[in-house]
């Protein structure tokens, strides 16, 4: 950037688009879809590919498609057994966005000033200066948002290696309480060292909670509502992500300190939040439907014989 300019920026950034964009013609479609649009024979085809790939046999019987006279609706994420699920989500994502995005926008405030008690000089330093005064990043300041960047990386992969053995309402849990850590710590006059490796610390968790949280979501829901759930939650955290400029550029002119407690505050109600959800998805596996007869079925041969079981959403025989 302090080189080549936002130009040449943009034009980088936008390589792993198109990038991405060539591999999604690799991608497989799903076989749901492939049901529904009467291609029984590559719906198949996939299954048997991924049945393959994971090592497991294929279920025994047919697919065929069945009469689909309830689709998910609305009201149906606040059914008695899902209401308190779903608002409980809705504010854990709320909470990732506004601190994920909310940290990200304090890294260059934090960067420029030093750390936490220089930002609070400086604000009663030029306090009589024009707002619209731009301050320009040194290319240290680059070099360091970079490796705040990059802990992104190990943080999915550590959320990876515990979401299976901590379940995923510990995972999310965990996450943000090692975030609001962080942030608290930020409290103190620490170096550029230090404040470096508290923001890559918590930029880590913040983005393995997000990565946890997508996880979750569509494991809780049966497959009628499934969709609609990850997309509400995800609504929820536009609304956050939305919101924190305001915290993280407004409230960081009349107070740093409240600004972090804002954020720190946010994500330890979000960790109680994880913590009283009333279902854990480890080890369980994806509902069919909370409907008997929706969507796709697999059409047992027989009734229930030896070594045939029946699974949690009646769609097997």
């Amino acid at each position: 950037m302090p080189s080549l300019g936002w130009r040449w920026l943009l034009i980088l950034s936008a390589v792993p688009l198109l990038l991405f964009a060539v591999l999604c013609f690799w991608l497989p479609e799903s076989a749901r879809y492939d049901v529904l649009s009467g291609n029984q024979e590559k719906a198949i085809a996939t299954l048997k590919r991924i049945a393959t790939e994971n090592g497991a046999p294929m279920p025994l019987g047919k697919l065929i498609l069945s009469r689909q006279a309830d689709r998910g609706k609305m009201r149906d994420l606040f059914t008695p057994h899902f209401r308190w699920t779903t608002l409980l989500l809705w504010f854990i994502w709320f909470s990732n966005a506004f601190s994920y995005y909310g940290l990200v926008l304090l890294t260059t405030e934090l960067f420029q000033a030093g750390d936490v008690c220089s930002i609070s000089s400086r604000k009663k330093a030029v306090e009589v200066k024009c707002s619209l005064a731009c301050e320009y990043l040194s290319e240290e300041d680059y070099m360091d948002l970079l490796w705040t960047t990059l802990s992104e990386f190990p943080g999915v992969l550590v959320t990876l290696w515990i979401i299976d053995r901590l379940g995923r309402k510990k995972t999310m849990a965990l996450c943000f309480v090692v975030f609001s850590f962080c942030s608290l710590l930020l409290f103190i006059c620490v170096g550029r060292n230090v404040l470096t490796l508290l923001l890559f610390i918590a930029r880590a968790f913040i983005s393995g909670g997000f990565q946890a949280a997508y996880v979750y979501t569509p494991e809780v829901y049966p497959t009628a509502t499934r969709a609609l759930g990850l997309g509400t939650c995800s609504g929820m955290a536009r609304v956050g992500a939305l919101i924190t400029p305001f915290i993280a550029q407004v409230m960081l002119e009349s107070s740093v300190y409240l600004t972090l407690a804002v954020y720190s505050g946010c994500c330890l109600l979000a960790a109680l939040a994880s913590c009283f959800l009333p279902i854990e998805t480890k080890g369980r596996g994806l509902q069919e439907s909370s409907h008997r007869e929706w969507g796709q079925e697999m059409v047992g041969r027989g009734t229930h014989g030896p070594g045939v079981t029946r699974s949690n959403s009646g769609s097997q025989e």
